[in-house]
């Protein structure tokens, strides 16, 4: 497995390189045949808090973690665990599928491919709460100013421009994104 390793406002010294490579080879024991695809690995530092972006596409399924920590070393091993975590419940997900279609050639190849067995459980995700409103045609502008009334990092809200559903969120750097719907 390949991965490019570059670093945003930070140099990448050859033993922090190595140690990034050292630690995401330990994937590669969930896959029995090399993957083609190359990773991608993103290290930066903003006011003294280290992060590290994995981003790895396979066949089907992009795996994608992101680590905060004051070591940097730290928040490589964490993002590593994240990847781990993810490879397994993607492989839970897919034995899964294969049991309930009962189409077991067929997956079954797709799986030798990327994942090899696993016997770790799925995590069950717990749905506690479910929220109806209406939504108010308003501006980004408007939007936003609700978002930080209510105290929430994000807020969902008809846009008057384009009267599509859309969503705006408080990034990590205190910034604002937009989600819109594309169709």
């Amino acid at each position: 497995m390949k991965f490019t390793v570059r670093g945003d406002h930070l140099e990448i010294t050859a033993a922090l390189r190595e140690y990034v490579e050292k630690k995401l080879s330990r994937l590669e024991k969930y896959f029995e045949a090399p993957l083609n695809s190359e990773g991608a690995v993103t290290l930066s530092v903003t006011k003294g808090i280290h992060t590290v972006e994995v981003t790895i596409p396979l066949q089907g399924v992009l795996l994608r973690a992101e680590n905060k920590d004051e070591d940097m070393y730290a928040a490589i091993d964490l993002v590593v665990d994240k990847l781990e975590r993810q490879i397994r419940k993607h492989k839970t997900k897919m034995n899964r599928k294969i049991r309930l279609e009962g189409n077991k050639r067929d997956l079954s190849k797709q799986l030798e491919s990327q994942v090899m067995t696993l016997d770790e459980e799925e995590e069950d995700y717990e749905l506690v709460r479910t929220k109806r409103f209406t939504l108010k045609p308003m501006d980004i502008e408007e939007a936003i100013l609700q978002m930080n009334m209510v105290g929430h990092n994000f807020f969902v809200f008809s846009n008057m421009d384009t009267e599509k559903v859309n969503v705006v969120y408080k990034r990590d750097d205190g910034k604002y994104g937009l989600i819109e719907p594309a169709i």
